[in-house]
């Protein structure tokens, strides 16, 4: 071989080995699992195509970032940070990575050949929120192109534990940037902490109305992180002035793409993803109403159901579209530990909280109600055999509980899609459903002595606010609260629908519900909006809030009730709520009703109200 020859082909050499490393900087092109390599990237045939004379990169005016920026999972070190660089808004049609055996790294297909041979440069950096002078302590570069919809989500390493950080990314070599973002790294597991303060949201539908609770959490900034219980996205089809898009109920790639995509668009989503990590896990509608693990409430693991229902898309194919768009667009990390699909983990926060987040609905989760068989579930709630979460799912959590308590963790909080307490009454798609695995975690934590515990949960669009008791196993005063284990905070919605009909209606309901059941301490149904827990050495406090409204976009941020946990007390602090809650129902107490609300761009409190909580659709 000829010098110049071998110096030319060395230096092709050189440099796919570079762009190899900048595409795996990218954790887009990694499998969620490794035991699902078909979710993955083949990297090298991304790169090598790069490299071809007829690639013509972008003119830096096309691209944009289209999306805003976010940040996830934070680790003592470390954090993700996700981005959109682009040329369009609209998501990319390619279902190469969905399809076939499209193995990792080593399998080349013409699919791969065939797809966009223009990668783009993104740079990253990361400075303390302090630093003036923008001193990056962490840097790198990736590529991305349409393969993966033109996400980038990398890892931020080498940071400082419980810092506030700022982070930018911008188009290589140009002048083009992103938004500003802010981030915070977790606290390491033997920091002592005075207090840290979670905000939680769940169930936000687009056409339903606006994102304001994402935005007036955002615009007070009072939390340390975000923790979203699911229902992030919904698959249905949906009209109005905010109608979904596609305008239909999804089951490709490029339609939860598309979805994931139009989300992302919303002003106080972007605002919220923008300064604050989230911590994020899925319920069923990031996939299909009423998920479990072999099908879902509208289409079914049968033929007829796969040619009338799933549009000739079958539950499995569905999942796994799912799946690769909701990586794709969220800032979570992809948790490698040889498991199918895994999204359930824990955080160490400190030496106050260790946050447990589970899956119970997409994992391993046995039949649910599906809408027509309904009086099977009930014959069926009771078997042993039931479970939310399969047997690996559930060893783990009862192991992180027992671990928690052994380190000594001040609070174990428990980030659950759907209610545990019970406050629901004998539901079907909530752990109500499946007695045996509720009953089972119950055991284990009286069994072990483990106190201390806080379960959230989401999914239902109302508030409940409950002891955590074995009622029926173990002695329960629901007017003390004596006997209890722990207790649950269950969030409303960011917009999804609630309670029907005018606010009177929905305190009557509460009142009603509340007076049917042992646990259940608090309820109400009227108002859209989240939670923000502290927990602190000696206590745990929620503060729930609600959006007035959500047919307009609108900063009215009302308080509705807070509740106190002492340390040790594993019950709700009676007088509950003070003995006073601005809306619903709440155990021997009063509903005021003042409707005086805060403007969280004014930062001014004013006495307003709403005659219609939705959009009209």
């Amino acid at each position: 071989m000829k010098p110049a020859v071998f110096l030319a082909l060395a230096g092709t050499i050189a440099a796919l080995s570079a762009r190899h490393t900048e595409f795996n900087n990218n954790l887009n092109y990694h499998s969620p699992s490794p035991r699902h390599v078909n979710l993955g990237i083949d990297v090298p045939i991304v790169a090598r195509r790069t490299l071809k004379r007829a690639a013509v990169p972008y003119d830096p005016a096309q691209l944009n970032f289209t999306h805003g920026v976010a940040s996830g999972d934070p680790y003592p070190d470390s954090v993700i940070l996700w981005t959109r660089l682009a040329p369009s808004l609209a998501s990319d049609t390619s279902n190469v990575t969905v399809q076939g055996t499209v193995d990792l790294y080593d399998h080349e297909t013409e699919a791969y050949i065939k797809a966009d041979p223009n990668p783009i440069c993104v740079d990253f950096r990361v400075w303390k929120a302090s630093d003036a002078k923008k001193t990056p302590v962490s840097q790198g570069k990736a590529y991305t192109t349409s393969d993966i919809d033109f996400t980038v989500k990398v890892e931020a390493k080498n940071l400082y534990p419980w810092t506030l950080y700022n982070y930018q990314f911008s188009l290589c070599n140009t002048n083009k940037t992103s938004p500003l973002g802010r981030t915070k790294t977790a606290p390491t597991a033997t920091q002592d902490l005075s207090e840290l303060k979670l905000a939680i949201f769940s169930c936000s539908n687009y056409p339903n109305g606006y994102f304001n609770a994402y935005g007036n959490a955002a615009r007070k900034d009072s939390h340390d992180y975000v923790v979203h219980l699911g229902d992030y996205i919904y698959e249905s089809a949906g009209g109005g002035p905010r109608a979904h898009s596609p305008a239909k109920t999804i089951f490709s790639l490029h339609d939860y793409r598309t979805r994931h995509g139009q989300y992302r668009t919303d002003p106080d989503l972007q605002l919220l993803a923008q300064n604050f990590a989230w911590i994020p896990t899925w319920d069923d509608h990031e996939i299909a109403n009423n998920g479990y693990k072999d099908g879902f409430s509208a289409l079914n693991n049968t033929e007829a159901s796969f040619r009338t229902d799933g549009r000739l898309v079958s539950v499995d194919a569905r999942k796994m579209n799912a799946v690769r768009a909701y990586f794709e667009w969220m800032p979570i990390r992809q948790v490698d530990l040889d498991d199918n699909l895994r999204i359930w983990r824990s955080f160490q926060l400190g030496n106050l909280v260790d946050l447990i987040i589970l899956d119970t609905r997409n994992y391993d989760r046995g039949i649910t109600s599906l809408g027509w068989n309904d009086g099977y579930i009930d014959l069926i709630r009771d078997e042993a055999s039931r479970s939310l979460m399969g047997p690996r799912q559930e060893k783990w959590f009862y192991g992180e509980l027992k671990r928690s308590h052994e380190r000594g963790a001040k609070w174990r909080v428990v980030g659950s899609q759907v209610i545990f307490s019970g406050a629901e009454g004998t539901g079907r798609d909530t752990w109500g459903g499946y007695t045996a695995n509720r009953n089972r975690t119950l055991k284990h934590l009286y069994d072990q002595g483990i106190t201390d515990n806080v379960f959230l949960a989401g999914d239902s669009h109302q508030n409940w606010v409950a002891d955590v008791a074995w009622v029926g196993e173990k002695s329960y005063n629901s007017e003390t609260g004596a006997g209890a284990i722990g207790v649950e905070f269950a969030g409303t919605a960011v917009t999804s629908s609630g309670g029907t009909g005018p606010i009177s209606a929905a305190n009557t309901a509460a009142k009603k519900k509340v007076n049917g059941n042992k646990v259940l301490q608090w309820q109400e149904g009227y108002y859209r909006g989240y939670f923000v827990l502290s927990a602190q050495k000696d206590k745990v406090v929620a503060q729930y809030f609600g959006s007035p409204s959500v047919a307009t976009r609108n900063s009215w941020d009302l308080p509705l009730a807070n509740f106190t946990v002492p340390l040790g007390a594993n019950k709700l602090t009676r007088p509950i709520a003070g003995a006073k809650v601005e809306a619903g129902f709440a155990r021997g107490g009063a509903t005021t009703g003042t409707n005086i609300t805060l403007n969280t761009d004014t930062k001014l409190w004013q006495k307003i109200g709403f005659e219609t909580m939705y959009i009209a659709k």
